[in-house]
């Protein structure tokens, strides 16, 4: 285990309860970062694999049909991770240094030894939230909560028949909301709810993230933007590559980002990623593969319901566990070189992570940091930014 990790077992949970010097905390490390990053340009040896976090796709059933997603269907087929398999992965990535983990699929709430992960999460020490649908939840939580389950993300389309029509499935909506109210109503804010809304052209208007946004008001629901992919293995664009955004959407993108970030400035808690970050949303969008941003993603590895451990969710494969234990795959030449490749974008640069890359390259946080005063003004003015 690397210093890092002592220190972040030792600090981590007083941070937790101190959320002035967590915030100190976390910009002294962006600026270590953007540091390295910099001179990574000119050194690339400097990047080294630092797995800090595990995405982990423990399944790839599904109980939705998502337009944009290939699990439960053609995407790992009938692919499930064994108990076994996982509880000797999670114990590896623990002994690594790993500090926190990422349980999600196809619909994790599916897979019947999920409360034994969580639970093995917590015994060991490991940090643990679940991504789910949240479909099941109103079943799922008192099990998850008796684990030591106390985080979720959740995944949202739109509101009611905009979410219905995304995940192909009627009344999904209504069951949703049963199942958030179940959690607030009996665990209050003893367990966090993060929405990962889905910024894609269907739901890029400033009426959609808005009716969003009252739903994570109503719950207490901090709201994430995920960008619609262009490279995941398991992303599709839907038909006609209706979900996926041309330059005729530019105002209407640059309309939401100017209210994101009105919304950030009024509520700054119910917004995960910083305002800078916000700004690049565009940029993202429109240039996609052409955006050149060094990637962090040597900091997580990525592993699949049948198996396959790959630096991150699109490529750099190191094995498979039904093969080798984790604790073989970790840096090795081939983690060495993944890391490089990846900070190198000689990949097919995808745009994970957007809001921490923007943070960690110098001439970004320039840009954006500029961009965003800008936007800043005429969200305060209530005016339409143009480009």
């Amino acid at each position: 285990m690397s210093l890092r990790s002592h220190l972040y077992d030792a600090v981590a949970p007083r941070l937790r309860t101190r959320p002035r010097l967590k915030k100190i905390a976390v910009e002294a490390d962006k600026h270590a970062a953007m540091l390295r990053h910099s001179a990574a340009e000119l050194i690339p040896q400097l990047i080294q694999p630092q797995t800090r976090s595990l995405t982990i796709a423990i399944t790839a059933y599904c109980n939705l049909r998502c337009t944009g997603c290939r699990y439960g269907r053609d995407f790992m087929p009938n692919a499930q991770l064994p108990w076994e398999l996982a509880r000797d992965l999670l114990t590896d990535a623990k002994q690594a240094g790993v500090e926190y983990v990422r349980l999600y699929g196809g619909e994790p709430l599916l897979h019947p030894d999920l409360p034994k992960m969580v639970a093995h999460c917590v015994k060991i020490g490991l940090r643990v939230y679940v991504t789910t649908n949240g479909i099941l939840l109103r079943e799922k939580v008192d099990e998850l909560y008796a684990a030591g389950l106390r985080d979720f993300t959740i995944g949202f389309y739109g509101v009611k028949d905009h979410y219905d029509n995304y995940v192909q499935r009627k009344d999904r909506f209504a069951a949703l909301e049963a199942s958030l109210d179940y959690v607030r109503e009996k665990y209050g804010l003893e367990i966090g709810l993060r929405m990962n809304w889905l910024l894609m052209r269907p739901s890029c208007s400033v009426e959609a993230l808005r009716e969003a946004w009252k739903y994570a008001v109503k719950y207490h629901f901090p709201m994430r933007v995920d960008l619609v992919h262009y490279s995941l293995p398991y992303f599709t664009e839907g038909p006609e590559k209706m979900l996926q955004f041309t330059e005729a959407d530019q105002s209407a993108i640059q309309a939401v980002t100017a209210e994101l970030i009105r919304l950030k400035h009024e509520r700054p808690e119910m917004i995960d990623q910083s305002a800078l970050s916000l700004a690049s949303i565009p940029d993202w969008l429109l240039k996609r593969d052409q955006m050149r941003v060094p990637c962090d993603k040597y900091q997580m590895l990525w592993i699949g319901a049948d198996g396959t451990v790959q630096l991150c969710y699109v490529t750099f494969k190191l094995g498979n566990l039904h093969e080798t234990r984790l604790r073989d795959m970790l840096f090795t030449p081939d983690h060495h070189q993944a890391a490089r490749d990846a900070f190198a974008l000689n990949c097919p640069n995808c745009h994970c992570g957007y809001d921490s890359r923007v943070h960690k390259h110098l001439p970004s946080f320039l840009k954006y940091s500029s961009s965003l005063v800008q936007l800043e003004r005429l969200a305060r003015n209530g005016e339409t930014p143009s480009r």
